[in-house]
């Protein structure tokens, strides 16, 4: 199912769940990211416009009392952000405060969950789950040789997991595909296609551009 027929953004992360089923199929049993495996899913980090498009579409079709419940999460721990980052303000782009200044705030927060967990750990959106969350499980080599690491905080407690070599993807060609889509986000949802580079936090997205709320 293609969570936001609108977009091709869909599609193209159905090209990372594609790479991570077929290194499921070369090496079964040995990958165990799944949804309700939360272990990933805690502390802030970056999502890109994009995501933050795609969140809005997904969040919008959830029942109203969900959305009410991932809201008061969200606002909650945009809250705490906020309040660790006074320098910091809308549209909250991480760009504003550079990288060591979020990770100072990402380590700070690293035990909060993500506000779309559920009481259980599902995630609420998983079909339409940020690109991040797709590819944090599975290291990864590109096209170029460049080397991703496995970014799975728990691989260490699965047999053979951790010593998973990197699996080959096309990254540069997955980043030309990106950019229009990108760019076609930061129109839609901050009005400037050259703000493509906009990231920010799944709490910020959801409270501050309020994806929660029914259309």
């Amino acid at each position: 199912m293609n969570p936001d027929p609108g977009s091709p953004y869909p599609e193209l992360l159905a090209r990372l769940d594609q790479w991570t089923a077929e290194a499921r199929g070369r090496h079964p049993g040995i990958i165990p990211c799944r949804s309700g495996c939360t272990d990933c899913c805690h502390g802030p980090f970056d999502i890109s416009v994009a995501d933050a498009m795609l969140l809005r579409s997904a969040a919008r079709r959830l029942p109203a009392q969900v959305r009410k419940a991932i809201g008061r999460r969200a606002e909650a721990l945009a809250n705490r952000i906020r309040a660790m980052a006074p320098e910091w303000g809308p549209p909250w782009d991480i760009r504003d405060i550079g990288d060591d200044r979020f990770d100072e705030i990402s380590s700070a927060l690293v035990s909060e969950p993500c506000p779309l967990l559920d009481e259980k750990g599902a995630c609420l959106v998983y079909d339409s789950r940020p690109m991040v969350c797709r590819w944090m499980g599975l290291g990864m080599i590109t096209s170029e040789g460049e080397r991703l690491e496995n970014a799975c905080p728990i691989q260490d407690r699965f047999p053979g997991y951790a010593e998973l070599p990197p699996q080959l993807f096309d990254l540069g060609g997955f980043g030309d595909l990106e950019t229009p889509c990108l760019e076609d986000a930061a129109e839609a949802l901050l009005g400037d296609a050259a703000k493509a580079g906009y990231e920010t936090t799944i709490a910020l997205a959801l409270d501050t551009l309020r994806l929660r709320q029914s259309p």
